[in-house]
């Protein structure tokens, strides 16, 4: 089977809390749909996260563990009320432990119509093969 023109619907994934935890607000949390590829000194991220702007991401690292955070702002309907909806509104998390050789001093981001694009850059190299000379 040609599987070039099959379409697959997927849908948004939503985080719960872990037991015994509870949310501080009563917003949807999904996990972020993500691609990572990597080069030979980059990593990178690009990660969808639709109507989140650079003001409403945050981006941190603790102990190697890279956390997203985006808040998506409600959109109000003074004159209108909702009869059928398919598109279900939140924000959105998402954690990657990082490996050693990321440089976090230097990751970059940047925020387009609502697609994250991180740029890790890999440390150089700790280690260093030393020539022996005769004599």
């Amino acid at each position: 089977m040609d599987n070039k023109n099959e379409v697959i619907e997927v849908s948004k994934q939503e985080i719960t809390p872990a037991e015994g935890a509870e949310r501080l607000s009563n917003r949807r949390v999904f996990t972020p749909r993500t691609d990572i590829y990597e080069t030979d000194d980059k990593v990178f991220l690009v990660a969808d996260m639709p109507g989140v702007d650079e003001k409403s991401i945050d981006i941190n690292v603790e102990k190697n563990i890279l956390t997203i955070s985006g808040k998506v702002p409600e959109e109000k309907m003074d004159k209108h009320s909702l009869l059928y909806t398919e598109y279900e509104v939140g924000d959105f998390q998402r954690r990657f432990t990082l490996s050693n050789e990321i440089n976090i001093e230097k990751i970059e981001a940047k925020v387009k119509d609502g697609v994250l694009r991180l740029v890790l850059p890999k440390l150089t190299p700790a280690t260093k093969k030393i020539p022996v000379k005769a004599g």
